[in-house]
């Protein structure tokens, strides 16, 4: 299982915009959505990951808690469908069913929107302030396939308490871990300059 970091785009990056479709509903989704919210959470995942399959249940655990309190949750895949068919719009409203995703999860066809936030990994984390300028980056907590540690989501949950209580996120941020974004072929970002 290949592992690839977040590239931890820099503090205070202001969120940018987006406009994509939510395979389960057929709903167009932007940012603008979520403008009365006091924080944004963007996630970049996909269904057959697992990395992301290892911390699924602590991730809805998370939204369910977290959106009570007024955080704007939003995820999006952006994996090359033709040559990944279980992140295809199909497999993506069947897995947001299944598993009963409290968020809207969308699809990033063009690729455009993970390049413009420099994902690099699924699952990546992206938690923007009231003024959606970047707070937090990195991972969901220490857990990794394998590991034994437990699912805990204590990073991100620390970064959230912190944005919703008006205190300041630590900057002290451990990249998240997981796969690759599977890039169309010559779509591969280059994310070194």
């Amino acid at each position: 299982m290949a592992q690839t970091a977040s590239t931890m785009l820099p503090l205070g990056t202001p969120a940018l915009d987006f406009n994509l479709p939510e395979p389960m509903t057929g709903k167009t989704v932007s940012i603008g959505d979520f403008q009365d919210t006091p924080a944004l959470l963007v996630m970049v995942i996909c269904n057959h990951c697992p990395f992301v399959k290892h911390i699924r249940q602590g991730l809805i655990q998370f939204a369910r808690d977290y959106q009570a309190q007024g955080l704007a949750i939003v995820a999006i895949s952006a994996n090359d469908a033709a040559n990944y068919p279980d992140d295809s719009p199909a497999k993506m409203a069947e897995e947001a069913k299944a598993f009963g995703y409290p968020f809207p999860y969308l699809h990033d066809e063009s690729q455009a929107v993970a390049k413009a936030y420099r994902a690099a990994c699924t699952p990546d984390f992206f938690l923007f302030d009231a003024s959606r300028k970047l707070a937090y980056r990195g991972q969901f907590d220490g857990s990794r396939p394998g590991n034994k540690v437990p699912v805990t989501g204590s990073d991100l949950r620390a970064a959230a308490d912190a944005l919703l209580a008006g205190q300041p996120v630590p900057s002290a941020q451990q990249p998240s871990i997981g796969c690759n974004i599977k890039w169309k072929t010559g779509h591969e970002p280059d994310y070194s300059r």
